[in-house]
């Protein structure tokens, strides 16, 4: 059983300076292999807010990725939703 925090639960836990403009969000569906993955340039207090939202009223979870196309999966389905910075190509060899 998922419990949800408050928005503002999470949003306090972020830290203000450490936002960018493109966030990667994986979101885990209950009784599904796959994990759904995309970019989003929303930041990640207003993917917070809609996640606990969803979870809150057992509505829809509705995202849009980086090309504006929409994400939608029911609240009750959600498994997990990773919120995190988008990783920047590495070129060349480093240490890994």
């Amino acid at each position: 059983m998922l419990r949800s925090a408050s928005p503002r639960g999470f949003a306090s836990m972020l830290n203000s300076n450490e936002r960018s403009s493109a966030v990667e969000i994986r979101i885990g569906v209950q009784n599904v292999a796959r994990e759904i993955t995309f970019e989003t340039d929303m930041s990640d207090i207003e993917v917070v807010n809609a996640v606990s939202a969803a979870l809150e009223d057992g509505g829809v979870l509705t995202l849009k990725d980086g090309k504006g196309r929409q994400v939608i999966v029911p609240g009750a389905a959600l498994g997990y939703v990773h919120i995190g910075e988008s990783e920047k190509g590495r070129v060349g060899f480093g240490t890994v």
